[in-house]
């Protein structure tokens, strides 16, 4: 006789994974930490604000990783300085940049400044609430506007450290295509925000599909515009390539985290039995993080 499947809710697989199983001994291990954690602090939580487990993981392994991933952007003032010679990483931002100016023309810049502006402090938030809108709507539930607010508010925390900590200075305005950027340049805010946010958008309509052709175009369509976000900043002079790059790695790896917390809250809400002992099934009923 096969074992009994559990049944599936809307918003724990992709396709045919599941997100609430953990394939690798880390994913395992980090399961096991929070299960205990939760267990061990949970009658404070229930007293404050009647959490569930799940509830308690995402938040804890949420701030964790946030605390972490600040104290990242800050240690890259030391790897900046490194490299900031001749012969380090910078050697390559001065060659791209000219090879960037030598492609300008006034249509192009144009439309590249037109692009850039969507992924601005206004244009990307923007463009990510419209979708996840439509995402929560469909689903009748917060939690994608949930995790995208938390995102969002880790996205900004870091790009306003990294800039005032490196405080790197952006390109000549000579070779800058207007208007104007008076910020500190690394890393890329546009890159950084894009990245995150595009990310979670993609996250969230993988969750929400069961078509294969409508994930492998939400793939193609979010990978597409993160890197031509990123690069339309170098093209326009606004920022070097490294600023873009740092901008790249720090914003997929705080979307990773924020997607590593909510899978935890899926399987702690998911699977109670992994943090029964003092809880019950029962405490755990099914809620938005």
């Amino acid at each position: 006789m096969s074992e009994p499947t559990r049944p599936q809710t809307p918003d724990d697989t992709i396709g045919a994974r599941d997100l609430t199983t953990w394939h690798s001994r880390f994913g395992r291990w980090l399961v096991s930490v929070f299960a205990a954690l939760t267990r061990i602090s949970r009658p404070v939580a229930r007293r404050v604000a009647s959490w569930s487990s799940a509830h308690l993981a995402f938040v804890v392994f949420a701030v964790i990783a946030l605390v972490i991933m600040v104290a990242l952007v800050e240690g890259i003032e030391t790897i900046y300085e490194g490299v900031v010679g001749h012969d380090g990483l910078t050697a390559v931002d001065q060659p791209v940049l000219d090879g960037a100016i030598s492609l300008r023309s006034p249509g192009l810049d144009s439309a590249v400044t037109t692009f850039t502006d969507i992924g601005g402090p206004v244009g990307m938030p923007v463009l990510a609430l419209v979708v996840v809108a439509l995402i929560t709507w469909r689903r009748r539930g917060w939690t994608p506007i949930v995790l995208i607010v938390i995102a969002a508010a880790g996205s900004l925390a870091m790009t306003i450290v990294g800039k005032n900590t490196v405080g790197r200075a952006r390109p000549s305005a000579a070779l800058a295509v207007p208007p104007l950027e008076v910020s500190p340049s690394f890393p890329s805010g546009h890159t950084l925000n894009a990245t995150v946010l595009t990310t979670m958008v993609v996250y969230l309509v993988l969750i929400e599909t069961t078509a294969a052709w409508q994930r492998t175009l939400a793939i193609t369509i979010g990978t597409v515009f993160v890197v031509t976000m990123g690069l339309s900043r170098v093209f326009l002079g606004h920022h070097w390539l490294t600023d873009v790059l740092a901008g790249w790695l720090i914003g997929l790896a705080w979307a990773l985290a924020v997607i590593t917390a909510h899978r935890l809250w899926l399987t702690l809400r998911e699977r109670p039995e992994t943090v029964r002992g003092t809880v019950t099934a029962t405490d755990d009923a099914p809620a938005t993080p």
